[in-house]
């Protein structure tokens, strides 16, 4: 099943390995075999759409991990209320596989690039795994200049100025309250450089909503676009955003909305509700999950998020940066 999560051609193989995943959940996965079958009742899911999904909140409270899997890697959530999340990663390598597909099928060779970072080095957060994969990108980009620069606005400023002198195709990971303190402190226009939002503001800076977000950001560096990332600590697959906060996943990733009062009914695009996600490349923890955010799915597979439930936990990987 691990190879074919990353060979899925359509939405009919989706479908079709997604219902395989989900038997092998049913025989191996004590935790979500519990709480699905309360909710199927002895019925067995015809399609996506029946199948359920884990509340994302047992991650807090559960070892969510497939039996006589061993565990190679925990991924802790950045939350500061209640417990952090726990994601026990059986296979690290499904994890690598699904972000280095992901930028490949988003952004192309990784070795065109340069990576840059305004998130905290990996050494300072190894729990995080959004850390993780940046410091992987930045090794695997092989360019002299990648690195981390949190907390040192002038050592980015003086490397943007050179790879943009020198038309390098550039990435620019950061946390949102770092963005803007080097939009306000050093703005200047990138030609070269895309910059990779991947959190929000809560308890660094005034909330703001992400359109003021991006529009301050454009402004500073005179971009037409701020492009964003979404994943989770109990996720092992990201989505991206390249204009107007709307977000594409990979083959291997279906985002589903539910209902805000029945939670257990899914409804169609172009609708608000709870985001539901199936991430086939998290065969080994639980790939079903029901998340605390809202959002809107539409015909060709987008999607956008517009918050978060009211009585959801402040989270974020924002809060990475203490």
């Amino acid at each position: 099943m691990r190879k074919e999560v990353f060979e899925i051609k359509n939405d009919a193989e989706f479908e079709m390995l997604a219902l395989s995943i989900f038997n092998y959940q049913i025989k191996k996965n004590p935790i979500y075999a519990a709480y699905a079958t309360l909710i199927l009742k002895g019925e067995n899911p015809k399609n996506i759409f029946e199948i359920p999904f884990l509340p994302i909140s047992f991650f807090k409270t559960e070892q969510i991990i497939c039996q006589g899997r061993p565990v190679e890697k925990v991924f802790l959530s950045s939350g500061t209320t209640g417990n952090q999340s726990k994601h026990l990663v059986s296979d690290i390598s499904l994890y690598r596989n699904s972000y280095l597909r992901s930028f490949e099928l988003f952004y192309g060779d990784i070795k065109e690039y340069c990576i840059l970072s305004l998130l905290p080095n990996y050494r300072e957060q190894e729990g995080s795994s959004l850390i993780y994969m940046v410091d992987d990108l930045i090794s695997q980009s092989k360019h002299e200049q990648s690195g981390f620069y949190l907390n040192n606005y002038e050592q980015l400023l003086v490397t943007l100025k050179k790879l943009e002198k020198e038309k390098q195709k550039t990435i620019l990971f950061g946390v949102s309250h770092a963005l803007l303190d080097l939009a306000e402190q050093f703005p200047q226009k990138l030609k070269h450089t895309i910059i990779i939002e991947t959190g929000g503001t809560k308890g660094k800076r005034k909330e703001m909503l992400k359109e003021e977000l991006h529009q301050k950001l454009k402004a500073a560096f005179a971009l037409d676009e701020i492009h964003s990332e979404y994943g989770m600590t109990e996720l092992l697959s990201q989505s991206y955003s390249d204009r107007n906060g709307v977000f594409k996943s990979p083959p291997w990733k279906k985002i589903l909305i539910r209902d805000i009062n029945d939670p257990l009914t899914m409804i169609g695009e172009n609708n608000t509700g709870g985001i539901n996600i199936i991430d086939l490349a998290n065969i080994y923890s639980c790939p079903f999950i029901a998340t605390k955010d809202l959002g809107k799915t539409f015909e060709d597979g987008t999607f956008k998020i517009l918050g978060r439930f009211n009585n959801a936990d402040l989270r974020g990987c924002n809060l990475l940066v203490q």
